[in-house]
């Protein structure tokens, strides 16, 4: 009994060993996240900007606010033209001739009336396409946020003269190099 003793005593002697590590050397973006890209477009989709926020590009979050606001205030004035436009056709096609418009013809106000009414809907389809370019954006930058970016490619055009025919001669060349 005593050798076994000493065997567990000489099994359980092990020394303690430690990993150092760096701090710089593990950083957050080391870690891969799959769900990033899709959590980003869902916070855009929720509040325009988010995304961009949760991806820390802040300063595109007055760009998507410009855009759609841009867009919202079209959409505002071009219906409040509108509105004027057939409310004074209407009254013109009740007889009356008294209306802001004295002046311009019926036809015109019927073009006016068709043009804000284009104008209008292009107005929602601005703010429309912001709102999806915000998505679109938030989830495209959060992949690209977890891309490796390296040193070991590089991708240069290259321009020739042929000196016999005096000719251009155009080229692409890609370097990668192994490490």
């Amino acid at each position: 009994m005593g050798s076994l003793s000493v065997f567990a005593q000489d099994s359980l002697s092990v020394k303690e060993e430690k990993i150092v590590v760096a701090k710089d050397s593990l950083t957050p973006k080391d870690e891969y996240n799959p769900l990033a890209p899709a959590q980003a477009a869902f916070y855009s989709a929720v509040l325009p900007g988010l995304g961009q926020a949760y991806n820390k590009k802040y300063w595109k979050i007055p760009i998507i606010y410009a855009g759609i606001g841009t867009g919202v205030y079209f959409y505002t004035k071009n219906t409040k033209d509108y509105n004027r436009f057939r409310d004074a056709y209407k009254r013109r096609l009740a007889g009356f001739e008294d209306d802001e418009f004295q002046g311009v013809t019926t036809e015109r106000l019927i073009d006016a009336q068709k043009t804000a009414s284009r104008d209008r809907n292009i107005s929602i389809m601005v703010s429309l396409g912001f709102y999806l370019l915000n998505i679109l954006d938030a989830n495209v930058d959060a992949h690209l946020r977890q891309y490796n970016i390296s040193e070991d490619l590089t991708l240069q055009p290259n321009i020739e003269v042929n000196p016999l025919y005096s000719q251009p001669n155009y080229g692409l060349s890609l370097k990668v190099s192994l490490k």
